[in-house]
């Protein structure tokens, strides 16, 4: 029998191959509208471990929060049918690579020609499980979270306790001032947002949360969580010995990105998220790329070109989409007709009634300068620099100048700019220290990971055979 060519393997793939998506996420849900543009007409497998559909998370801690979006109102808009097998309220457990097979919660298992994992992040629980576990405590990840949270905010609790001014706490803050509560948000940094802007513009956030009423503690840490005789929390205690009285306390210590089900799996994949190259394939332990796993979302994390090749993790809702579609493509197409991830890292965030977005990768800088706009007046565009280049630009309500530091991050334009028929930069600026923490603290703010070589990496020993 004649062997089959690499032109007909694909094609018999697009018709009657088996792919299986886990993570029924934006990424995934994406991602699988991709392979069926692409004229994928196999059997199509999406397993998730939540009960609903791919729903919009952006929403859940801004217009849920305050009741002007209902949680089941948040469901993605399809772009087309995707004719898939869904498996919702099961989660993958396990991945046997030779045997090409997903292990489910339920007992079942799906076999698979080719793998796509979307499983994102979940929210980092509070540390001490008696705490986490009395009635007030919330995290906000999912749309069933956001539901209970936003069920307690409207019944008016008496005090409310944000843990984290990363811009998921930021923004639940402003949730609840909006509604009229009594907020305190503790934040174990120097101020909100420093782990992913710097202290610069993090003392600008610290001022807009007091501006609006807000009851700001920063540098300190919430040492524990005291309910009453009903299992109700009650009270928070702080390192520097206070305490707040607190009928609902609200977790926001970032992330944890979903991979412990590929533990023992051979894949590349721990707490920094799955390595994967430019065309999101993933890479073995031996680091060694795969071809029929893919990777795409905020779980994965990706060298990027603009950025020293960097393995970047991206908690990015933008980043989810063009990887997805990236990596769908790739699946489905010859090496030749393969594209690289290349998007452009992107953040946006309300908070305060002030709209901030930023570009690039702002904890990678080691220099700020404002260039447009003021810091005093919450109102600003400013740069970072790396080594000499522009690496990153965020705004505060000046979002319009954002297209224009997009394309001198991409042309690695010098640092500090100078632009003098565009540049507003007040009299006097020049470039300042960042501010940001010490990357090797632990920090919760940051949606973009920098992860390259750790030397905490678990390694692999090649032992000689003996003869």
């Amino acid at each position: 029998m004649p062997p089959v060519s690499v032109d007909g393997y694909l094609e018999a793939f697009r018709r009657q191959g088996r792919i299986v998506v886990v993570g029924a996420s934006l990424a995934g849900l994406r991602a699988a509208e991709t392979l069926r543009d692409e004229g994928f007409t196999g059997t199509l497998t999406m397993i998730g471990d939540e009960p609903h559909e791919p729903y919009d998370r952006p929403p859940l801690s801004k217009q849920v929060l305050l009741g002007k979006v209902p949680p089941d109102h948040t469901d993605l808009p399809r772009r087309r049918p995707v004719d898939a097998e869904w498996r919702l309220g099961v989660a993958a457990t396990g991945l046997d690579l030779a045997a090409k097979r997903v292990q489910l919660s339920d007992g079942d298992s799906v076999e698979y020609d080719r793998l796509l994992i979307t499983t994102g992040v979940r929210a980092r629980p509070w540390p001490r499980e008696l705490e986490a576990e009395l009635d007030g405590v919330f995290v906000l990840r999912t749309r069933d979270d956001a539901r209970r949270l936003h069920h307690r905010l409207k019944a008016g609790p008496r005090g409310v306790l944000v843990i984290g001014a990363g811009f998921t706490g930021s923004e639940i803050a402003s949730a609840c001032r909006e509604r009229g509560l009594s907020v305190t948000v503790a934040e174990r940094g120097a101020a909100p947002l420093v782990g992913a802007l710097g202290g610069v513009v993090g003392e600008v956030a610290a001022e807009l949360h007091r501006s609006h009423g807000v009851d700001l503690r920063c540098g300190v840490q919430v040492t524990g969580l005291e309910g009453d005789a009903a299992g109700r929390v009650r009270t928070a205690h702080f390192s520097d010995g206070t305490a707040v009285e607190a009928e609902a306390v609200v977790v926001a210590l970032g992330a944890t990105r979903n991979t412990e089900w590929l533990a023992d799996s051979g894949l590349g994949a721990g707490p920094r998220g799955i390595a994967c190259d430019a065309g999101c394939r993933a890479f073995d332990v031996r680091g060694i790329v795969t071809d029929d796993v893919f990777v795409a979302g905020d779980v994965a994390r990706s060298p990027h070109p603009l950025f020293g090749y960097q393995f970047l993790s991206l908690e990015h809702w933008g980043n989810a989409v063009a990887q997805a579609e990236i990596a769908a493509h790739n699946m489905v197409s010859a090496s030749a007709d393969r594209r690289p991830h290349l998007w452009m890292p992107s953040f946006w965030s309300a908070q305060f009634g002030v709209n901030i977005k930023s570009v690039g990768v702002p904890p990678m800088a080691d220099q700020i300068i404002v260039t447009q706009g003021s810091l005093a007046e919450h109102r600003f565009t400013a740069a970072y620099g790396h080594q000499g280049r522009v690496i990153a630009a965020v705004t505060f309500d000046q979002a319009k100048w954002l297209d224009f530091y997009e394309g001198e991050i991409e042309r690695a334009a010098p640092f500090p700019p100078e632009f003098p028929t565009v540049d507003r930069r007040p009299e006097g600026m020049q470039p300042v220290p960042a501010g940001f923490p010490d990357p090797s603290l632990p920090s919760h703010g940051p949606t973009v990971t920098l992860s390259g070589h750790s030397p905490t990496d678990r390694r692999i020993t090649f032992t000689p055979r003996r003869a």
